[in-house]
């Protein structure tokens, strides 16, 4: 794949403006199909549950792609995940399901929707990946595992040829790994691009130790914004800190040059100085994650990406501006895939 065929294969997620309200995701979406980008993404927390969303965007907006951007997976049983999106390949025969899962954090996982939060993460998504591919299979499945034990499941969704794709969202060396080894793609997330070909060499790492001769295609979420960086640069200190204090992200930031900028936040926010901790992220950090400019910004960051090592780039707009829309659609336009 060429660089020029990584910028025309862009996408577009829906996570950054979810709480603008559906509505706003749809037009977003129509808008992103008549500039020609090839998928819509969303993600799941607490607000719009995703496969409802990609329901939506497919029957207003049939020319898209769909990806979940991530499913967590403590949050649904992988037959009840298979169930979910073949039922979205089954509405949207001629497209890609790009069925995105990982790891949450505590605090979504277990605080907001009252799941276990496992501490074996890797060990849980192998399973996970490995049963959740068979049920898509459309074969009588029995799984007997440490975490998921199924019995006699047979997917009662009638699929043709095309079956949704496996994308893990992944951050570190051994979840980057084991998505080469697993699955059919990965989802980068807060990142610069600098660190972008380590992490696409962690993945090759373990496409290497794949059995069925498969591809892993590297996806990320790219944070743009065409808008005034006076408007964004609080929101993106919010942001980029309450990322930090999680401790898979945070190994991600420090693995990406900003160990001093890490070890700063996390320490204030232990001393219950949020202030301090906001401060903490660096004018450096945030021009390097969640880039704020003007339209040439923003499609110089896609090519930045693009060059670094990512398949296909998933625009994140980032909505800081009086006009959260407007913002949004200036955003879409300047990433739009060259003729």
């Amino acid at each position: 794949m060429t660089a020029l065929d990584g910028q025309r294969n862009i996408g577009v997620t829906f996570a950054s403006f979810m709480t603008l309200g559906l509505d706003r995701g749809l037009q977003a979406a129509k808008l992103a199909e008549s500039l020609g980008y090839r998928s819509f993404w969303t993600a799941e927390t607490v607000g719009p549950e995703a496969f409802a969303v990609l329901a939506a965007v497919g029957a207003t907006s049939p020319s898209l792609n769909l990806g979940t951007g991530v499913l967590a997976i403590q949050l649904r049983t992988p037959p009840l995940t298979a169930m979910g999106a073949a039922t979205l390949q089954a509405l949207n025969p001629e497209r890609d399901i790009l069925l995105g899962v990982g790891i949450s954090s505590p605090v979504v996982a277990s605080q907001w929707h009252g799941a276990p939060f496992n501490k074996r993460p890797l060990a849980q998504m192998r399973e996970y990946l490995t049963l959740l591919r068979q049920c898509l299979s459309g074969e009588t499945v029995s799984f007997s595992g440490d975490y998921y034990s199924v019995s006699r499941f047979r997917l009662g969704v009638k699929l043709g040829e095309r079956r949704p794709k496996l994308v893990v969202g992944a951050l570190n060396a051994g979840m980057l790994q084991l998505a080469g080894e697993l699955a059919d793609g990965v989802l980068l997330n807060y990142l610069p691009a600098s660190h972008v070909p380590w992490s696409v060499e962690q993945v090759r790492i373990g496409e290497g130790r794949r059995t069925d001769g498969g591809h892993c295609t590297v996806y990320a979420y790219i944070h743009a914004g065409v808008c005034e960086r006076s408007d964004g640069l609080d929101y993106a200190r919010r942001d980029l800190f309450s990322y930090a204090v999680v401790d898979s992200y945070a190994k991600n930031f420090e693995r990406a040059g900003f160990e001093a900028e890490v070890k700063a936040i996390r320490e204030r926010h232990a001393a219950k100085d949020r202030e301090g901790a906001l401060a903490a992220v660096s004018d450096r950090m945030i021009d390097a994650i969640d880039v704020m400019g003007d339209a040439a910004t923003v499609r110089r960051t896609i090519k930045e990406y693009v060059a670094a090592g990512i398949e296909v780039p998933v625009l994140m707009p980032l909505p800081w501006g009086p006009d959260r829309m407007a913002v949004i659609e200036a955003t879409m336009r300047a990433a739009a895939p060259a003729d």
